[in-house]
């Protein structure tokens, strides 16, 4: 016997949450399935931009759990510093995308989505959920993306990142987030993000088919930046980093096929510059339910920024990271 819904949501996350959020704010039965259960360990540097926030209708001030602002961002390359000015924010992801989740008001069941079928009125899956419309959530190894888009659009491979990074308790110094671009050849950053009651999220990432090329080593790096930690900060980071991969975003085509919807990692949105995935994640959930709610078109070419850095700095970094890489 199957259980009927007027939309699955794939994916628990930032995308999912927030889609199943306006969706049941707009009167809708949604179910969202996600393979693990919630709260549930996510690594991320969780760098939360006051638009993402807004777009949450959420005041920093409400959040209940770990937030901390930043009000400088320091860059660093080549051996020069630059210490901007700004605000922005760090989450805990095990907190931020479980309270997302319960606000949401959406049925959640752990399940792990392995067969999506179309039928006339809608989708089955796993011969359990139906529903009329059906929402790709679920990250870079999204089931929706995978059966119903990836024939349709395939991933540019020069588009995609790869990382390593930690997230530990510290009783770190520097309450100012920092960034190190293109240290030793890497193509991309390591980044220090400090977090609110003792926590700290260290990383390193790149452009992954720029590696390749370079024959460059991840782990290479990530021991230089557990060796510029231990110089700049006297922090020890712990030695066994966990990796994982996303793609930044592209050109914007097919991201609807019937009633199913890609959103967030799914649809490979980062930014071009800082690789952030938060903001656009949201904004994306939020579009998409928009869509469903209201027949009006999926477009996102007009509602997401391909930069999270506005103006040239913004520019010059996605043309290192994304053009130069294309080209190679």
């Amino acid at each position: 016997m199957t259980s009927e819904f007027d939309v699955i949501v794939v994916g628990g996350g930032p995308a999912g949450s927030t889609a199943a959020w306006k969706l049941r704010l707009g009167g809708m039965r949604v179910l969202v399935l996600d393979r693990e259960p919630f709260p549930r360990l996510k690594l991320c540097a969780g760098w939360v931009t006051p638009e993402a926030l807004k777009d949450l209708e959420i005041e920093p001030a409400d959040y209940p759990h770990r937030l901390l602002s930043f009000r400088r961002l320091h860059f660093h390359a080549w051996g020069l510093h630059l210490p901007a000015p700004c605000v922005q924010h760090s989450i805990r992801r095990l907190e931020f995308d479980a309270w997302l989740l319960a606000r949401s008001g959406a049925e959640v069941r752990q399940h792990a989505v392995s067969d999506i079928r179309e039928e006339r009125e809608g989708y089955l899956i796993d011969e359990r959920y139906r529903a009329r419309y059906l929402i790709g959530a679920g990250g870079t190894s999204c089931p929706v993306y995978r059966t119903l888009f990836r024939r349709l659009e395939p991933r540019n491979r020069a588009l995609q990142t790869a990382t390593l990074e930690l997230e530990f308790p510290c009783d770190w110094r520097d309450g100012d987030c920092h960034l190190w671009f293109f240290d030793h050849g890497l193509p991309g950053y390591s980044w220090y993000v400090p977090k609110a009651d003792g926590w700290l999220n260290v990383g390193v990432g790149g452009m992954a088919q720029l590696l390749r090329q370079r024959n460059g080593d991840l782990h290479a790096h990530w021991r230089h930046l557990q060796a510029r930690l231990q110089r700049r900060f006297g922090l020890q980071a712990p030695e066994q980093p966990a990796g994982y991969s996303y793609f930044l975003r592209g050109p914007l085509r097919s991201l609807r096929r019937g009633n199913a919807l890609l959103a967030g990692d799914a649809a490979g949105l980062a930014t071009q510059d800082l690789c952030e995935g938060i903001g656009p994640a949201v904004r994306s959930g939020l579009r998409s339910a928009e869509a469903i709610l209201t027949g009006r078109p999926y477009e996102l070419e007009s509602a997401l920024h391909a930069t999270s850095l506005p103006g040239f700095a913004g520019r010059w970094l996605s043309r290192r990271f994304t053009r130069a890489n294309t080209r190679a």
